[in-house]
């Protein structure tokens, strides 16, 4: 089936009008500038790595930018070829904060945070929160120098920041993509921080696997804790979470893509169209989650 068909049909089986992304970004001319801050903690660097540290994963990577070319225009172009409505972007360069600008309606921002420095991180945050009115904090912890484990007590002054702001935190679960150590995105480290901050709203990023199956268990556990597909095509969304988006979980599991970093949003929704959803899950996992959760409704 054509692909403008396939975003029809899937923008068209949502209540009010279109996807929410909770992982968006904007083309660059230098991919690899982004990933500059993770070439010395990379185990291998090599012709696959370069321009993308997990690049041996991801084929024809849309993360290019011709000269000339509008980044902001280029990533809405994008959007209304697919049927996405809202994306969630990252308050720091250029293009996003003209994108946050001009786009309001189209654009929302998330702050990206390093816990080594705690003071620096909450300071950040509170101030993107008045300039952006950021809808979450987000973080890597595998990507970090050093690295900070997901229920390390750096990261607690950050938990609370979010929960007194009212926002949502994101944060990597699972094995890392880059040659890089992962056992500090083990997902077991969310039930210590969901105990110790049983207000916290947190989502877990980038697959958790091979945790999926406790990925699930923590989610029936802990009221709070959500889930996300960023960095994965459908066609590899872990079948323990589509099970439990279709049954217990259909408030728990939210769309992420992962442009332009690793995915096409044209290779995203023509996949998605194959994922076994139900039409509840679909219209909840696509956009009443993302609404709700990071609050994206006007007042």
């Amino acid at each position: 089936m054509p692909r403008g068909i396939l975003a029809c049909i899937l923008t068209n089986s949502l209540a009010a009008g279109g996807i929410v992304d909770l992982m968006l970004g904007f083309p660059v001319v230098d991919p690899k500038l982004n990933y500059a801050f993770m070439q010395k903690a990379l185990r291998e660097v090599d012709a696959d790595t370069t321009e993308m540290p997990a690049g041996y994963m991801f084929k024809g990577v849309p993360n290019g930018l011709k000269e000339g070319e509008d980044p902001v225009e280029v990533t809405l172009a994008a959007m209304d070829r697919n049927g996405i409505a809202i994306g969630l972007v990252g308050a720091h360069g250029d293009a996003a904060k003209q994108a946050l600008k001009d786009h309001p309606d189209r654009f929302k921002a998330s702050l990206e945070v390093d816990p080594n420095n705690v003071t620096k991180a909450v300071r950040r945050i509170r101030a993107a929160y008045d300039e952006f009115d950021i809808k979450a904090v987000t973080s890597f912890p595998a990507g970090l120098m050093p690295q900070v484990a997901v229920s390390d007590p750096k990261y607690y002054p950050i938990y609370q920041t979010c929960i007194d702001l009212g926002i949502p935190m994101i944060i990597n679960a699972g094995i890392a993509g880059p040659r890089v150590p992962s056992a500090c995105q083990d997902v077991m480290h969310f039930d210590q921080v969901c105990y110790d901050f049983p207000e916290l709203v947190i989502v877990m990023r980038h697959g958790a696997e091979p945790w999926q199956d406790l990925a699930v268990k923590l989610m029936l556990k802990w009221p709070g804790l959500h889930y996300m597909t960023s960095a994965f095509a459908p066609k590899y969304y872990p079948q323990a979470i589509i099970d439990y988006a279709n049954t217990r979980g259909r408030d728990k599991v939210l769309y992420a893509g992962y442009y332009p970093m690793g995915l096409s949003l044209d290779r995203i929704v023509t996949e998605l169209a194959d994922v076994p959803f139900r039409p509840e899950t679909r219209q909840a996992f696509l956009r009443d989650n993302a609404l709700r959760v990071f609050k994206l409704l006007p007042n």
